[in-house]
């Protein structure tokens, strides 16, 4: 039977929209501090002078704190709530903007730098779970996907800001406003939309699905009839009560532990997912794109106007997965992307393969400079329209209530460690072998074909205490009680 929520899944209410918009703030700040260091690290560099090798820690070192962030914000999530969190991390957004602004040495950059990449890691878990919670089913997947949407224009905007304070000071590394270099300015910006999301913190509930796990039934009643009075609310919260019931009886009891080399199997489906999606290489498109422009003819001058085009490119097709994923599911999406992500890298491989010099002298012969710049668009509109919004969808729907903070937050520590790890071998591996390195991102891209293949069960239109039991092993207590 077709319910008419299901029917219509046009119609959102208006209050829905508002705190999926407000909570995908956080996604905002993770995409625009996370990339604001671009346009500063040749000045950076000089200020301080620093060698290449503490260049590239400085940039890196984030990626760490993301981990280490993502990973304590389950626990904070789970244990005073989603809303206590986002207030935490807006906190040391502002605190990094405002330090890595006036650092007055590289180390006490490192140090701020490493502030900001907790904050990331704490927003790049909360927005994700706290819009999943309060959700409607049937538009669960479109409001989830703002996350990746925020994350995108957050990017965009940290490098259209870069752009607006080199060009007005005449250089990154000139003077702009009140003795200040552009470089310092880039990173006080931010100080703007973590104030913007720390304001937005207080004012939004709490999620309903934390609430009655805490036990506060009335309270999560309340807010969800605010939320969404046209769903069955005491069927929603009947729903979760008999779904923390069942974890309990299960044994579970909020613990991520299990017999699958000593995590619940769901934890593990979570993890694989968030490594699969940075073992594609995504990351080197945006942070190493530099030497392919050059070796398909652009000057490197145009390298920034490229990246921007670039971000654009990954908004648009970002809105694009909104508009499918609660049509067409998440599973199809994620398997036509991984097939465009495999054949654009195996191209790209290819390409390479062909390419004449070595280091920043390379250049492709004939056709393969053009069939290298179609791949690499191919690549990012592939990623950008299924991999890059739904694994934040999926991390979002498939874990139990109890543990979903804290497993969501291993997931993201794993994905911002798989993303330093790239992050950093690119440069050695592309050294060594630019075919060899763009092949190996093609098999982990065809691997994720397989794994979604054969893992990763579709959540689309069911409730969260629905879909968590698709991951649950055959046998178990709560596979039972569903049975």
């Amino acid at each position: 039977m077709t319910s008419s929520a299901e029917q219509t899944p046009a119609k959102i209410p208006q209050r829905v929209i508002w705190l999926a918009v407000a909570g995908a703030v956080g996604g905002f700040l993770f995409g625009f501090d996370s990339s604001v260091v671009n346009g500063a690290v040749d000045a950076i560099k000089n200020e301080f002078a620093l060698s290449e090798a503490v260049t590239g820690f400085a940039v890196a070192v984030a990626l760490l704190g993301c981990a280490a962030g993502a990973y304590l914000a389950g626990k904070i999530a789970d244990r005073y709530g989603r809303i206590p969190a986002m207030k935490l991390g807006a906190l040391l957004f502002l605190v990094s903007a405002i330090g890595t602004g006036f650092a007055f040495s590289v180390w006490d950059l490192i140090f701020w730098r490493l502030v900001g990449g907790l904050g990331i890691g704490l927003a790049s878990v909360i927005a994700p779970a706290y819009i999943s919670e309060i959700s409607p089913r049937h538009v669960r997947g479109r409001l989830a996907s703002l996350q990746q949407l925020a994350i995108t224009t957050g990017i965009f905007a940290a490098l259209l800001s870069d752009a607006l304070f080199a060009n007005f000071a005449g250089g990154a590394a000139e003077i702009l406003w009140f003795g200040i270099e552009a470089w310092r300015w880039m990173f006080l910006a931010a100080a703007v939309p973590a104030v913007v999301y720390g304001w937005i913190a207080f004012t939004l509930p709490e999620s309903p699905r934390f609430l009655v796990v805490q036990g506060k039934e009335e309270e999560a009643l309340r807010i969800f009839r605010s939320i969404a009075p046209s769903e069955d609310t005491d069927r929603q919260l009947r729903d979760i009560k008999k779904s923390v019931e069942e974890d309990q009886i299960a044994g579970q009891k909020g613990s991520l532990r299990g017999k699958a080399f000593g995590l619940q199997p769901v934890v593990w489906i979570g993890i694989i997912l968030s490594v699969l999606q940075q073992f594609v290489g995504i990351n080197v498109i945006f942070y190493y794109s530099t030497t392919l422009w050059k070796a398909v003819g652009f000057q490197e001058k145009d390298s920034l106007t490229i990246s921007v085009a670039t971000a654009v490119t990954n908004i648009l097709v970002t809105l694009v997965a909104i508009a499918l994923v609660d049509r067409i599911g998440r599973r199809p999406i994620m398997l036509a992307g991984s097939i465009g992500m495999a054949a654009s890298l195996g191209t790209m491989a290819l390409a390479f393969g062909s390419a004449t010099g070595t280091g920043d002298a390379i250049s492709l012969p004939g056709a393969w400079g053009p069939a290298a710049l179609v791949a690499a668009n191919v690549f990012v509109i592939s990623f950008g329209a299924s991999w890059g919004p739904l694994v934040w969808v999926l991390l979002g729907e498939i874990f139990p209530s109890r543990i979903r903070a804290r497993a969501l937050g291993l997931a993201a520590a794993a994905q911002w460690i798989a993303n330093f790890a790239i992050t950093l071998s690119f440069p050695v591996m592309a050294a060594a072998s630019l075919p060899l390195t763009y092949a190996m991102y093609a098999i982990f891209a065809a691997a994720s074909f397989f794994f979604v293949k054969f893992k990763v069960p579709e959540t689309n239109g069911m409730s969260l205490e629905h879909a968590e039991t698709l991951f649950v092993p055959k046998g178990s207590a709560k596979a039972a009680g569903k049975a």
